[in-house]
């Protein structure tokens, strides 16, 4: 018999690659951090001595959800200014309310919360775009989470850089500190172009395709957004940054509610990702991500809860849901979203958006046992004809019981494992006495 770490057997496993495969009664091998094995688990008990083996009888494995649009030191802002437009809700209550609250404890505080309800919620991996970004990787280095640290770039001075160039300077030496970290990665944020000038911009690209790493921006948010440009530069916010040469398979578009036939056939033949939040989009009525528009022209989409000030949850599972249900109204056609692609848009394809398709979004050999187990034997979730359908539609986040990232657990039986959850929601509560003064 073979020696192994860890064999996870479960009534379902769902490895979302190939499409819609669901693989009864088998197990998962894990060695070093990385998955050896898929395969039935009579043949499993017969092939691998595991140190550790956990039966699963009423569960589903399915690799951990990518979080591919967070703002996680946010979570300290949940719920302050609610059912407000979009730079109403910005200008007038959340950059005051970070004006004079953000600092590097600030976003200690709020990160490990956002991590905490992330891992209990499934998400393995989150794509960040904050302030003090190294204090972003240093919570997720001690959490064990799997993080992309956004290198925010802004015009305007704040406690973290002081001008552009400053954030730009800050972004390469946290990049270059990061060298070597297996579980994170760095990819550049500017936040939007109406936050971010042109010369920025174009110093982005270049120093992104020097570093060989992604750029991630809010674009083509809301209407009044594109309005704005047309009136200010001339030029929509997707045509100013073809402009600049970024449109490129390494850009991550996040939003992009407001976009006509030929934007999306230059995206697609771009190679562009974009990154869909529809919960926020719905509750700060942005619009309608043309999602099914976008798949059907071979665009990678994957998905994103926006910051909790502005979803309010960081429920990956719900978008989903939502995901699903929106794209089928919006375009006319019940099909337009089945369940199994709505998976693989919280998984497989938010990795290929970060560069990460090769390690993690799917489980199969050789990639990094990111993994979650959700509980699909309860009241809520029975019976079970398909389980992916029953993940998407009928699943809350409650039901995920497990979570592995790079084989190490993270969540034992809906319990933190590296994270002090007392601890932890102790201080989100100073911190929500201090700001609601």
């Amino acid at each position: 018999m073979q020696t192994i770490d860890t064999l996870l057997s479960a009534r379902w496993i769902i490895p979302v690659e190939p499409p819609g495969r669901v693989l009864e009664d088998h197990a998962l091998a894990i060695r070093d951090g990385r998955i050896v094995a898929v395969l039935p688990t009579v043949e499993a008990v017969r092939r691998y001595a595991a140190a550790t083996r956990l039966d699963l009888p009423a569960h589903a494995l399915l690799p951990g959800l990518v979080n591919a649009h967070t703002h996680a030191a946010m979570n300290l802002l949940r719920g302050l200014a609610d059912d407000l437009p979009l730079m109403e809700w910005l200008q007038h209550h959340i950059w005051p309310a970070e004006q004079r609250w953000i600092g590097a404890e600030f976003v200690h505080d709020g990160t490990q919360a956002a991590m905490a309800e992330m891992l209990r919620g499934g998400v393995t991996c989150f794509n960040d775009m904050y302030f003090f970004p190294d204090v972003v990787a240093a919570a997720a280095r001690t959490c064990g989470m799997r993080a992309c640290v956004g290198l925010i770039v802004v015009d305007f001075p704040t406690a973290w850089a002081a001008d552009a160039q400053g954030y730009l300077d800050k972004g390469v030496a946290l990049h270059a500190a990061l060298h070597g970290e297996p579980l994170l990665r760095t990819v550049f944020a500017p936040h939007a172009p109406y936050t971010v000038s042109d010369a920025p911009l174009a110093r982005v690209r270049e120093l992104a395709d020097e570093l060989d790493i992604p750029i991630h921006i809010h674009l083509h948010e809301t209407a009044a957004e594109v309005e704005q440009s047309q009136a200010r530069r001339g030029r929509r916010p997707l045509e100013l940054l073809d402009d600049l040469g970024l449109l490129s398979p390494r850009l991550l578009a996040v939003h992009m509610t407001q976009l006509t036939e030929a934007e999306i056939a230059r995206i697609a033949t771009a190679g562009v990702q974009v990154i869909h939040c529809p919960e926020s989009n719905l509750k700060l009525a942005s619009g309608f991500c043309p999602v099914a528009r976008l798949l059907a022209a071979g665009v990678n989409v994957a998905l994103g809860t926006d910051g909790a000030a502005s979803n309010n949850d960081l429920n990956l599972f719900g978008e989903m849901r939502t995901a699903a249900l929106l794209t089928k109204a919006v375009a006319g056609d019940a099909a337009a979203l089945p369940a199994h692609q709505a998976l693989r848009l919280a998984t497989l394809n938010g990795a290929r958006a970060l560069g990460l398709e090769r390690d993690i979004g799917s489980l199969e050999p050789g990639k990094w046992a990111d993994v979650i187990a959700v509980d699909l034997g309860t009241i809520e979730a029975e019976p079970v004809y398909q389980p992916v359908s029953q993940l998407v539609y009928a699943t809350g986040r409650q039901q995920v019981s497990d979570v592995w990232v790079a084989g190490r657990r993270l969540l034992k039986n809906r319990e933190l494992v590296t994270l002090d959850r007392e601890d932890i929601v102790r201080r989100v509560r100073a911190w929500g006495h201090k700001i609601s003064r």
